[in-house]
């Protein structure tokens, strides 16, 4: 517990809750230098897991948080996903690629909890940042200048802005009044974790269209293991969740001598949207903001997704580089994207967990008749931004998920990001910056980082990453913003010009500290 004795103080951010979206919240924020001040209400760290997994997008956040390497050992790389019928045949699989767009795995399976120790050891190593546990919010109130947050036991920390990351029963979401779409897809489930004893051939991804017993098996990386039941009421939940039933329920591919059972649980997911993700200076993220069904694992995801996108927005608000303005384009930007993945992950809920046998046979007929075809299963890709932040709509490219490549600056080798950092990017050709003249350095002044980057140098594209992906779209240029989605892309001989000044007008000229301008001269 980590409680203060004064009773009231200022900062500039309160982020309420400290799960991951809260965590990685925080840490980008301090990491931009602002004071932060995390409430969390329980007296530590949740310490079981929830999440089983994330993508390649994801890892490239945890990168930029310093803690991938550490992630690497604790982590699966999973390279398929199946699903089968009652039977156990395989009807329709997915495949990850050992690297994705984001120049990481497309998809690793973990133990929650080793995610959260080293996401709060990250937080607690950033300076300017404060964690207090056994801090329940109890009010708040805002007005045209600040918000004030009340703890329990009467102590205020009033704050700039608060980023309400305090999932899905968000006692903040409630406070304001705020309503949900609610999408009427929820279903009770029992889940049931092992920590593996010896290694066991068990399923590693496997979605079970049994209409009996609909079942979800996946591995939480190395060492535990996780089954999920569907059950046909949560009432059901006492009696099913009887250790020696979890066993025979699992008895298939696990014995009490390959694993413990460490955790049973009831589990009744939803999918639903908040009507407003911010009410003046309070912002709703991760499932304070929606959640989702967990068919496609990008629950977490998702809140981390909207963690990158306001962080760099609020800083820029902060620093009194944009108005309050800027932040309505949080919800504009990430509702359509969480919509369109929510909607995905019913379809694909629905296509297991029906219960009716005569619709599951026709189903199981349809999908393998599909894989013996030869039906090539497509790729899950989520939609690009439409709207927001983003160049003019006569620029092309934009919205998009930027690729991440190795590159070598001459001293290091690496990831991008890595090697370039953070912030804002305009990367180009050498000669199509030297073209920019004095616009590089206008750019350079509202805070972007101008890349030049080749074949051979100055930054070197070392495997050709960045010469497919602007080949793939005709572009000769690229603006990606802090979040990794691209502001825009350019070509011709006058479209990186164009490009640059869009992105010039729409930051301004007043960062504090510009970033140098890579080999442009």
């Amino acid at each position: 517990m980590n409680r203060r004795s004064n009773t009231a103080e200022t900062t500039d951010v309160v982020v309420v809750g400290y799960g991951p979206v809260g965590m990685v919240t925080a840490a980008l924020l301090g990491r931009s230098g602002h004071r932060v001040v995390v409430l969390e209400r329980y007296d530590g760290l949740y310490n079981l897991p929830r999440a089983a997994s994330f993508d390649d997008e994801t890892m490239r956040t945890f990168a930029r948080l310093g803690i991938a390497d550490e992630l690497l050992p604790k982590v699966r790389v999973q390279h398929r996903y199946e699903w089968t019928g009652a039977s156990g045949e395989v009807l329709r699989e997915h495949r990850y690629e050992e690297r994705g767009p984001s120049g990481w795995a497309e998809w690793y399976m973990m133990y929650q909890p080793d995610l959260e120790d080293a996401l709060d050891a990250a937080v607690r190593a950033t300076p300017g940042v404060e964690v207090r546990m056994g801090a329940p919010v109890t009010g708040i109130r805002q007005d045209d200048s600040c918000v004030v947050v009340t703890v329990e036991g009467g102590a205020t920390v009033t704050a700039r802005q608060v980023i309400a990351c305090d999932g899905g029963n968000s006692f903040v979401r409630g406070t304001l009044g705020i309503e949900q779409d609610d999408y009427g897809f929820s279903e009770p489930w029992m889940v049931c974790d092992f920590r593996l004893r010896r290694p066991t051939p068990v399923p590693t991804a496997r979605q079970v269209g049994d209409p009996a017993r609909p079942t979800s098996i996946i591995s939480l990386g190395p060492d535990h293991h996780r089954f999920s039941f569907m059950l046909d009421s949560e009432t059901d939940f006492e009696a099913e969740s009887v250790p020696a039933k979890v066993w025979d329920r699992v008895a298939q591919h696990l014995t009490p001598d390959d694993a413990d059972l460490i955790r049973v649980a009831t589990y009744t997911f939803r999918s639903r949207i908040a009507h407003h993700w911010r009410r003046g200076r309070i912002l709703l993220a991760g499932d304070a903001a929606h959640q989702m069904p967990p068919f496609l694992g990008q629950g977490m995801c998702s809140g981390i997704r909207d963690a990158q996108n306001l962080a760099f927005k609020v800083d820029r608000v902060l620093r009194g580089h944009a108005p309050m303005e800027l932040l309505d384009t949080y919800q504009a930007e990430r509702e359509p994207h969480v919509r369109t993945v929510t909607e995905m992950g019913i379809e694909l809920g629905r296509l297991q967990t029906t219960r009716d046998p005569a619709v599951a046979e026709a189903r199981d007929r349809r999908l393998l008749a599909e894989r013996t075809a030869g039906r090539k299963q497509e790729t899950i890709r989520f939609p690009a931004l439409t709207c927001g932040l983003l160049a003019a709509e006569s620029l092309p490219g934009r919205g998009g998920l930027s690729r991440q490549g190795v590159v070598d600056d001459g001293v290091a080798r690496g990831r991008f990001d890595q090697v370039v950092g953070d912030g804002f990017v305009f990367l180009a050709a050498p000669e199509v910056i030297a073209d920019l003249g004095s616009t590089a350095q206008e750019l350079a002044r509202a805070g972007v980082k101008v890349v030049a980057i080749s074949a051979d140098g100055p930054l070197t594209d070392v495997e050709g990453t960045y010469a497919r992906w602007f080949a793939e779209n005709g572009c000769s240029a690229v603006a990606v913003r802090p979040d990794f989605y691209v502001y825009g892309s350019a070509g011709g001989p006058v479209g990186p010009r164009a490009l640059a000044e869009d992105l010039i007008r729409a930051l301004g000229q007043s960062a504090a500290t510009p970033p140098p301008v890579r080999a442009v001269l």
